[in-house]
């Protein structure tokens, strides 16, 4: 497996890319997430029937639902944590179930919930991270130290050990250990749950970038607005399926209308 070394955007000189002006057309992006025909079921309940989806290189991606829709069974079939009956998924051309290391290696993932393991210090606990990715020391530390700095993470904290933290700073914690091997794609679990607003709106600003830099973000969100504004297509997952996609950049009056749009395609099934 390669190591990986740092990255453009994580060095404090580096400027980040403006968003293009012109749309490059999806058949002349790479594809990074793909979902074919996936189905998963617990017991007789069918909570996924056939979903099919492509994200693109280069883009911010938002993935709504409602509550028990599906939404998180699908993310969670993508990194891998759950076994799915019937489908495809690739991340970065690896299929998630013939080449699981290659395509964890592709992605940094931060859950809903901050997850880490709280008898290390924050510090330890990252290094643990970097040692399982193969980044070399001078590489974590530059990538480690400007993550912190970007989120307002201080260093000094991390030598206490993890259990002591609040949960804005696990979840502080858990977005920096996502980006330091510079994964290709960035998976995002209701990110701003528990962060200050001046975090928050970093952490936005951090999508972007990443997106502009030719990455793939891919996030899940209950905020809607944030969803509308940030993304550059969005679906919305319904039945176990795919409801409605849109690319919010050629329809930019979509960006309005989200919130209409979400709530009209579940009152169609009441």
């Amino acid at each position: 497996m390669a190591t990986h070394s740092n990255y453009e955007l994580y060095n404090p000189t580096a400027k980040a890319a403006e968003p293009e002006e012109k749309v490059t057309p999806a058949a002349e992006r790479e594809v990074m997430i793909s979902i074919k025909g996936l189905h998963k079921a617990y017991g007789k309940k069918q909570v996924l029937k056939g979903l099919d989806l492509d994200v693109y290189s280069g883009e911010l991606f938002g993935f709504i639902g409602r509550n028990g829709i599906g939404k998180s069974t699908t993310m969670d079939c993508v990194i891998g944590s759950k076994k799915f009956d019937k489908g495809k998924i690739t991340l970065n051309g690896f299929d998630v179930r013939q080449d699981p290391i290659e395509a964890k290696f592709s992605f940094g993932y931060v859950a809903s919930e901050p997850s880490c393991y709280e008898v290390m210090t924050g510090y330890d606990y990252l290094e643990f991270v970097a040692s399982i990715y193969k980044i070399t020391e001078g590489d974590f530390v530059r990538n480690f130290r400007y993550l912190c700095k970007r989120l307002n993470l201080d260093e000094r904290e991390l030598d206490n050990p993890a259990s002591n933290y609040s949960h804005g700073m696990k979840q502080k914690l858990c977005l920096v250990a996502s980006l330091l091997h510079n994964p290709k794609i960035w998976i995002l679990d209701e990110p701003t749950v528990g962060l200050d607003i001046m975090t928050v709106e970093e952490l936005k600003k951090m999508m972007r970038e990443y997106a502009n830099h030719g990455n793939t973000v891919f996030v899940t969100s209950h905020n809607i607005d944030l969803v509308a504004k940030l993304c550059d297509r969005v679906a919305i997952v319904n039945d176990g399926k795919i409801a409605s996609l849109y690319d919010l950049n050629r329809e930019p009056n979509r960006r309005i209308q989200l919130s209409k749009i979400f709530m009209d395609i579940y009152k169609q099934k009441e």
